[in-house]
């Protein structure tokens, strides 16, 4: 249970910017309360106590400089195009932060790919950190988010246009390219999702 020291009305300001409803105390001594997906955050004089199942969902956003993590993605299509999943993972020093994996219907593998990057840069968001290091193992979309590399195709432009829109989110990012092993989990739960779908 995380008890951040700090300005509750700083706090209420910095949730209330990320889209997160405040409600009124339960207690006299409780001056708000928000809640967010398995996370209540819970205001006193000069603190902010986070608990539940998930409170990363609310301390990075609480804190001021929302912490760094690493995110790694990765997109699936069996047919190329065909039945397609992605899968994603936010890692910090504490562990694995988040992680999920769903499938996203008939795309093409590169298709995949942005779109698995797009959801971790999305959960990233959520979370409210300010600085990432991404990863994934493919080689295009790492290239075409950092610009080395053209996207010819229309759509796979687009999908590059909301990823450094995402991307301009945080404070510091950066973006490689890494091999499979290194993306394991990711891969993995693009693949569950994959079968699940099937």
């Amino acid at each position: 249970m995380p008890t951040i020291d700090c300005d509750p009305a700083t706090a209420r300001a910095l949730l209330e910017d990320a889209g997160v409803r405040i409600d009124d105390g339960n207690t006299a001594h409780e001056r708000w309360r928000a809640e967010r997906e398995g996370a209540v955050a819970v205001a006193y004089d000069d603190k902010v106590v986070v608990q539940g199942s998930d409170p990363t969902r609310l301390t990075n956003l609480v804190r001021e400089g929302g912490g760094r993590a690493h995110v790694y993605f990765d997109g699936a299509s069996r047919g190329n195009p065909g039945p397609g999943a992605v899968g994603w993972c936010l890692v910090t020093s504490d562990g694995v932060v988040a992680e999920g994996g769903e499938g996203i219907g008939r795309v093409t593998n590169n298709q995949a790919e942005y779109a698995a990057l797009i959801r971790a840069l999305e959960g990233a968001d959520e979370y409210g950190f300010d600085a990432i290091d991404v990863r994934g193992d493919s080689e295009l979309i790492v290239k075409q988010v950092r610009g080395e590399w053209d996207a010819n195709d229309p759509e796979l432009r687009e999908k590059r246009v909301r990823a450094r829109e995402l991307l301009a989110r945080f404070d510091r990012w950066s973006i490689a390219h890494v091999p499979r092993e290194i993306n394991a989990r990711a891969d993995d739960l693009a693949n569950e999702a994959l079968d699940d779908a099937n």
